[in-house]
């Protein structure tokens, strides 16, 4: 097969554009290095659709942020994801800070952010009791919001797969060459892969990705940040996104309540890491959790019950990268897609398909285009809705994951879904097993055992993660796994 776009990369961005394509009769595949979507930055970020105050006017940043964060409601209502617009401050602590809110301000009116407000520090505190008595004023943007950024990404996936892309995972590229006017993709231990358009959409290995067609205009350098998720006993200490002003290295750390109903904090900035590097460390940890104080003393930090990393992309350009090209006007740049692109992602995607439509790709709509699956969520049912799923089939009865109230058979779900996940964190990703404070302690084996019973494993090669994060060795001489 010949096929009219190849995506590379399944993270939010290639995710959207492979959804957006979707709607067309044009042949897609998405092409995905790791053995599932959202492995990337997509799923260890700050999960904030951010108001769009911060890009500099005139910046692609700020072309994408408010229409992105427009219809990023839309699409998560569509397609059952959890999303929920909180809002958010940038806190104030002196005059100085006062001067860059009062700039933030002036920059999201050019942008385009609706209903912003100026507050002084005992507004901040009447609708946040937690914020420090130091702080003196902030800019309050209501449309600012909260998203499960992997889930989104997953469920652009499944429509995109539903609706005729093939999705390739375990496909890291290796190379890229032209024959006969079309691009042929290698992988390594792959069959090639031939496309008439191909959009990079590699994450952090965006320019790796790109200089193997011979452009090298930009260059990617990989920040890392960690954080802290706090236990739900810590997610009712803030309704909002609370922000300091930001600084050279960024928005700086923040607090923030999750969809989930845990708390955020962090991140710090590692700027020139290594592009595999989602290593945490003491002083790392040490600087998030001492820089959140000065927004609030609140949070318990005992109440801790992961610590994670996540990549950032710093783009040469300062900016985000998309558009064709200069090396080959068939091959596609989104590049550099940093802070705030998960905000923007849903407008980029749109935006990259119309300009693939516009150069060639066929443009014809489909006669149907799927929509989103329903997810049944056991605990947030009604006791009458609980007994009438539990009749329907009794492995909603039973509570695999105790922590989050995951039944069995949202986990069998799970693994009868679009995009088939193989390992205990796909499970944890599609419905929130192992998620809660023990973070699989509990629950671990018996995902592991309906993982293999359902996909017909062996349990030894259940994995945990990425490929080779294997849980189990072999078996005892009992015959027993181990």
């Amino acid at each position: 097969m010949v096929y009219d776009v190849a995506v590379i990369g399944a993270g939010i961005i290639g995710c959207g554009v492979a959804r957006e394509l979707s709607r067309y009769n044009c042949k897609t595949v998405l092409i995905e290095k790791e053995n599932d979507v959202a492995m990337g930055t997509t799923r260890a970020n700050s999960a904030i659709i951010h108001a769009g105050y911060d890009p500099e006017p005139g910046t692609l940043m700020a072309k994408y942020n408010v229409p992105g964060n427009k219809m990023a409601e839309d699409i998560c209502r569509e397609l059952d994801v959890p999303f929920r617009r909180c809002g958010s401050f940038v806190l104030a602590f002196d005059e100085n800070d006062m001067k860059t809110v009062k700039r933030l301000y002036e920059k999201g009116v050019e942008n385009g952010v609706p209903d912003m407000k100026i507050l002084d520090g005992d507004e901040v505190r009447k609708m946040e009791p937690n914020v420090s008595a130091e702080c003196v004023g902030a800019l309050y943007a209501p449309s600012a919001g909260i998203v499960n950024p992997w889930e989104m990404a997953l469920a652009m996936g499944e429509q995109a797969v539903d609706n005729g892309v093939d999705l390739e995972l375990c496909y890291e590229v290796t190379g890229i060459r032209k024959e006969n006017g079309n691009f042929i993709i290698s992988g390594k231990g792959k069959e090639d892969i031939e496309a008439k358009f191909v959009v990079n959409a590699a994450g952090v290995y965006s320019d790796t990705v790109a200089n193997m067609v011979g452009d090298h205009s930009f260059t990617i350098d990989s920040s890392r940040g960690q954080y802290y998720l706090l236990d739900k006993s810590q997610g009712e200490l803030f309704d909002h996104v609370m922000f300091q002003c930001p600084g050279p290295l960024g928005k700086g750390v923040l607090v923030a309540p999750t969809v989930h109903g845990n708390l955020i904090v962090g991140p710090d900035a590692n700027p020139g890491s290594e592009k595999n590097d989602v290593s945490t460390d003491r002083n790392g940890l040490n600087h998030v959790m001492t820089a959140s104080r000065k927004t609030t003393s609140a949070v318990n930090f005992r109440e801790c019950i992961r610590n994670f990393a996540g990549l950032r992309s710093e783009p040469s350009t300062k900016d985000f990268i998309v558009g064709f090209s200069e090396a080959d006007d068939h091959f596609m740049n989104v590049a550099g897609i940093k802070s705030p692109g998960l905000s923007a992602a849903p407008a980029i995607a749109a935006d990259v398909a119309d300009m693939l439509l516009k150069a060639g790709v066929p443009s014809e709509k489909k006669a149907e285009f799927k929509g989103g699956h329903k997810h049944l969520r056991f605990k947030e049912l009604s006791d009458e809705e609980k007994a009438a799923a539990i009749k329907k089939n009794p492995a909603y009865g039973r509570v695999i994951c105790r922590c989050e109230t995951i039944t069995e058979g949202e986990i069998v779900d799970a693994l009868h879904g679009t995009i088939v996940p193989r390992t205990l964190d796909g499970i944890k990703r599609r419905c929130n097993a192992g998620m809660g404070r023990c973070q699989s302690g509990f629950c671990g084996p018996r995902v592991l055992d309906i993982i293999a019973r359902e996909l017909n494993m062996d349990p030894v090669d259940v994995l945990l993660d990425k490929e080779g994060s294997y849980i189990l060795t072999g078996k005892t001489e009992k015959g027993e796994c181990r």
